[in-house]
């Protein structure tokens, strides 16, 4: 199957996303449109040629959680909805991305402009609310993507949100293997490449694995620094695991792809 065809599903996928977004939500529970997203979510790993592996799974907190992360794309994204949707915090730039910036937007997702720094502090004050609510948010503190191979220093602002809503932090790593069981870097979205560019290098390179290992929490302490760099620690730790074990794909992976498009997906 050639790259356009594979493109242009993923367009009717992400098309048929909005209108879920747009005639399902408004009538489904909380409970419904995180299953509905889910679903969705894999449809989209499987329309992009990739399987999902999580590890540790047993560790995962479901509320009151901040999420953190290495960030390789923007199909990290989609693994991490896939394991279980949480709202995001995001770059300002991708509100105005056709079709995903809605999404995006109707999901939940934070924008920061990030070239502002009064900014911050606003979206600092926000995830604490939601956080004190009960709510789960995503962040990936390296404030970048990478090609997945090495972390970049974490930034401590963000983590200042689970130190005032006193909530834990739960570290993630994402790793991307290919059909020979090695690390990839096919999926990173890095430097100077456009959307399409990204896209295209993925298609290419499929078969993939996606690997999510699910870090053990973090207590949120009284230091954002500190918490900042356990994080960090927690995740190259996981990082170099995968590594060590050539991401090796369990005998029976916790998640699997769907195999077609269900009357439950979400966008």
């Amino acid at each position: 199957m050639g790259i356009a065809w594979r493109k242009l599903r993923l367009l009717v996928h992400l098309l048929y996303g909005m209108w879920v977004v747009a005639t399902r939500f408004p009538r489904a529970s909380a409970s419904e449109r995180a299953e509905m997203n889910r679903v969705w979510s894999l449809e989209t790993l499987r329309l992009s040629g990739m399987k999902l592996v999580v590890h540790n799974d047993e560790a995962r907190l479901d509320a009151g959680v901040l999420v953190v992360g290495n960030h390789v794309s923007w199909i990290d994204i989609y693994v991490i909805n896939a394991w279980r949707p949480t709202p995001f915090v995001s770059k300002a730039e991708i509100r105005k991305w056709p079709v995903v910036g809605w999404l995006a937007h109707q999901l939940g997702t934070v924008f920061v402009q990030r070239e502002k720094r009064s900014d911050a502090k606003r979206i600092m004050h926000e995830l604490a609310n939601r956080l004190l609510a009960g709510e789960m948010m995503c962040v990936f503190p390296e404030g970048t993507t990478t090609d997945g191979q090495s972390l970049l220093p974490f930034h401590a602002n963000l983590f200042q949100a689970a130190v005032s809503a006193s909530c834990p932090v739960q570290p993630i790593c994402l790793m991307y293997e290919d059909a020979q069981g090695r690390q990839s870097t096919a999926p990173a979205y890095i430097g100077d490449m456009t959307l399409n560019d990204s896209l295209d290098a993925l298609l290419r390179a499929t078969p993939l694995t996606a690997h999510l290992y699910v870090c053990n929490p973090l207590a949120p302490g009284a230091d954002r620094r500190v918490l900042a760099s356990e994080a960090q620690a927690s995740v190259q730790a996981a990082l170099e695991r995968m590594r060590g074990a050539h991401a090796v794909v369990p005998e029976a992976p916790l998640v699997q792809p769907v195999t077609s498009s269900s009357s439950n997906s979400p966008a």
